[in-house]
């Protein structure tokens, strides 16, 4: 159905405007006026959201909204519906104390939806990009049980444990990064200033040129006379990589390869695993069904072979399987995590086992990512030495080959 603009006022006399679905715009007066509100102006849109009066600049230049933002907002909402403070309330307090402009305007939709009758989960999908599928699931089950301030209060706690995550793993990748980068621009430089230099000192020899040598000097003769050809490829790739893994089969395959990468493939899979484990609890403890909850989770491993695999187990637990066995047949699952589920599964505490498992994957994702710079550190070295070796042939050997003739000459 399309959007409709509206502005109208409420029994306040107060002014509001928002966005509604409708088949027409009377369908959306009547929508309006069963909420006690009164409309003033209604106009067909293209956009799922108000605009506001902000000029397009303003919009351009203004702070995106952050996961931050989400995360404080979760734990602000379950302290006002804890202490008993209406959400229409709490939400204009939210509203009005907003540091972020963009994450105010999102906060005053939510407000105005509320206003006109749709529930907050229904709200919250009007933003896909400010709050995720999961998050929205998590909200309509708080809505239908009644619990929905221990949902914000378990939502805050699952965006802190992913915002952790997120910044160890930058914080791990920073050393290697950097290292890499400083290569390949001395690489560039080499190619760019240095060999060309050697290049016309050994055209003076007028002597055959060791094999290294000569594919230092024809890679450096392309580099410098096709360079624009040589950014245009690369550019290429990077594009054509990028279109590759936006397809269904490419991001499959891309997420299939990640987890077979030494080093980084066990790290991926743990982090996978523990994210697994920590959604699998909180919609447990939620009480969302085991079906719904792994169809939830399926969206939030953010790898799409293991996510295939959720819902592969999804379809054996509706065929009346239990989850133990649709947890083998994925084949991801590591023997403690299957071991967790058989135990979990048998005492009816499952939930509370795989927060353990969650913990204890955290736990070797910490491990592993503090010991991540250890662990590449061997490899650049390797990859510099190799760098150093191939320099060295090509750019000295001649020169020594030259003066052992000129030293047996004399």
């Amino acid at each position: 159905m399309p959007f409709f603009a509206y502005k109208a006022r409420n029994a306040r006399g107060e002014l509001l405007q928002g966005v509604l679905e409708g088949a027409d715009s009377g369908g959306v007066a009547d929508q309006l006026f069963n909420t006690g509100v009164t409309p003033v102006h209604i106009v067909e849109t293209s956009s799922p959201v108000v605009d506001g009066d902000e000029s397009w600049w303003t919009r351009l230049t203004e702070k995106k909204v952050q996961p931050m933002d989400v995360q404080l907002f979760s734990r602000q909402l379950y302290t006002l519906l804890k202490s008993g403070v209406p959400i229409m309330r709490g939400l204009s307090g939210l509203q009005e104390s907003a540091i972020n402009k963009s994450f105010g305007r999102v906060v005053k939709d939510l407000r105005d939806s509320l206003d006109a009758g749709r529930e907050l989960s229904a709200a919250m999908r009007r933003h896909p990009t400010v709050f995720s599928p999961f998050y929205v699931n998590m909200v309509r089950v708080g809505e239908l049980t009644g619990r929905l301030d221990e949902i914000f209060l378990r939502m805050f706690d699952y965006l802190e444990f992913d915002r952790e995550m997120k910044a160890r793993i930058s914080a791990a990748l920073r050393y290697p990064i950097f290292v890499v980068s400083a290569m390949v621009i001395a690489v560039g430089v080499i190619n760019v200033f240095v060999i060309p230099a050697f290049a016309k000192v050994y055209a003076g020899f007028n002597a055959e040129l060791p094999l290294m040598t000569r594919i230092l000097i024809k890679t450096s003769e392309i580099t410098v006379q096709y360079w624009p050809l040589v950014i245009a490829v690369i550019f290429g790739a990077v594009i054509m990589f990028r279109v590759y893994i936006g397809t269904e089969s490419g991001r499959y395959n891309w997420d299939k390869f990640k987890l077979k990468i030494p080093i980084a493939g066990k790290i991926i899979l743990k982090g996978t695993l523990a994210r697994f484990a920590r959604t699998f609890a909180l919609s447990s403890k939620s009480g969302v069904p085991i079906v719904q909850g792994l169809n939830v989770i399926a969206q939030t491993v953010n790898n799409s072979y293991i996510a295939s695999r959720v819902e592969q187990m999804r379809d054996g637990v509706e065929r009346g399987e239990s989850i133990l066995r649709t947890a083998v047949t994925t084949g991801v699952f590591t023997p403690v995590v299957l071991q967790m589920v058989a135990v979990g599964e048998e005492t009816g505490e499952l939930d509370d086992l795989m927060d353990e498992v969650a913990q204890m994957y955290e736990r070797e994702v910490d491990y592993e990512l503090k010991t991540l710079s250890a662990q590449i550190e061997p490899i650049l070295i390797v990859m510099l030495g190799v760098l150093v070796l191939i320099l060295a042939l090509g750019v000295f050997l001649p020169i020594w080959d030259l003066g052992q003739v000129a030293l047996k000459k004399g």
